[in-house]
């Protein structure tokens, strides 16, 4: 028997034996059954072999019978631990006994349970994971608040958004452009100067709008940093516009009845070619006669419908975008950079059809003054507009290498998944 075996048997017998191919439950029945012949037994073993004895019968019947009782804490001391259970444990000193030289490599097909092991991982979701789902609030909105009363008799955010970015030198201008929005708008003006006491003083309207001043930052810096998908939720459209256009021809709700009833998603108005500056993409012009339109191809410039600018094109002065269209837009806004030139070229990539989504509102229209007031916030002994013009030339050719890059690296990805 085996227990007689391993007290009575030479060592070297006994290592031959603990080498046979049992299976560990049939090891245990035969420790077990051998218990009521111990009386009986002559023991030949000294004092010491016999505590072994006793304390390996103890440890067999022990994990035989397992009850977790203990917590799973984070056991830093032993090499595998991390939340082990007592089916993990008990794999490691069981079968190690028992294990031939053919079990050393792993059973893929193995039925024994497999330990999951939580760790953090990098999601979307944040430290608000804790909270109960109902109290986690994630989006915002531009709209300014009371300070007394009840929160539940607060006016609701408005419909749509304007940001300007502004300096207190075209105030006359921006005046003019912030009354043609003061209806069913939230507004923001993005000071570049940072003047902004001064605006309260001259005009009412300045009270009941959002400030916010960083000096010589461009609407795209702005707009980066506080113009988040989150923050914009609440808007049907957000207009992100120059300081320096003239709006006599403009009316916001109707220009917004054109885009809803054309399903543009990103749009600008008509540029008027008799005053102003003249367009620098002709397919910004205005065209007379026309409600909306779509293209410039077949004209003078644009022999492709399908190339832009000649279609699912809007430039960076005065364009309007969808909620939607804006998400996009936002995260393909350089962090790094601040004229974002190139930034238009690329909102096509925001729409699932630039040819249809993308359009120019000719019936209510725009004079572009085209104020170089950003310009002249060079630094003027190192250049001044020089420099700034430099950098705008830098940003837009960086960005072209960016946007090419990142192509070239979803074609890779695509071919090698093919």
């Amino acid at each position: 028997m085996l227990i007689k075996s391993l007290l009575l048997d030479s060592p070297k017998q006994v290592k031959s034996s603990l080498h046979t191919p049992y299976k560990s439950n049939q090891v245990l029945s035969c420790y077990l059954l051998d218990l009521g012949s111990l009386p009986r037994m002559k023991m030949k073993a000294s004092p010491i072999l016999t505590t072994l004895f006793a304390a390996a019968v103890g440890f067999f019947i022990g994990v035989s019978f397992p009850v977790d009782v203990t917590p799973k804490l984070q056991c830093g001391i032993l090499p595998w631990s991390s939340c082990f259970s007592h089916s993990t444990m008990l794999g490691r000193l069981w079968g190690a006994p028992f294990r031939n030289s053919s079990s050393r490599t792993p059973n893929v097909t193995s039925s024994a349970p497999s330990v999951e092991v939580a760790t953090a991982t990098n999601t979307e979701e944040g430290s608000e994971r804790r909270l109960p789902p109902g109290i986690v609030v994630s989006e915002s909105d531009l709209h300014l608040r009371r300070l007394w009363g009840s929160p539940t008799q607060d006016s609701p955010a408005r419909k749509y958004l304007l940001a300007l970015a502004v300096g207190y030198g075209e105030r006359a201008n921006v005046n003019a452009t912030v009354h043609k929005f003061l209806d069913n708008f939230d507004i923001v003006l993005f000071h570049y100067d940072g003047r902004t006491t001064e605006w309260d003083i001259e005009f009412k309207w300045s009270k009941k709008v959002t400030h916010v001043s960083a000096r010589k930052q461009t609407k795209w810096w702005f707009a980066k940093r506080f113009l988040h998908p989150s923050i914009v939720v609440p808007y049907d459209y957000v207009f992100v516009w120059d300081e320096d256009l003239g709006i006599d021809n403009f009316a916001a709700e109707p220009y917004l009845d054109i885009v809803r009833r054309h399903g543009l998603e990103i749009s600008q108005p008509g540029l008027d070619t008799t005053n102003g500056l003249a367009p620098t993409y002709y397919i910004t012009a205005r065209k007379n006669g026309s409600e909306m339109h779509k293209t410039d191809a077949g004209g003078e410039h644009c022999s492709d419908v399908h190339k832009r600018p000649c279609s699912g094109f809007v430039e960076v002065m005065a364009p309007v975008f969808s909620r939607d269209a804006w998400r996009c837009v936002w995260h393909m806004i350089q962090t790094d950079f601040v004229h974002a030139w190139g930034l238009d070229s690329n909102f096509w990539r925001c729409v699932d059809d630039p040819e249809e989504q993308i359009g120019v509102v000719d019936a209510q229209y725009l004079v572009h003054h085209a104020v170089p007031t950003l310009e002249g916030q060079g630094e003027k002994e190192k250049g001044g507009r020089l420099q700034v013009k430099a950098r705008q030339y830098e940003e837009m050719f960086a960005f072209r290498s960016r946007v090419s890059r990142a192509d070239n690296e979803v074609a890779n990805r695509t071919s090698i998944q093919n």
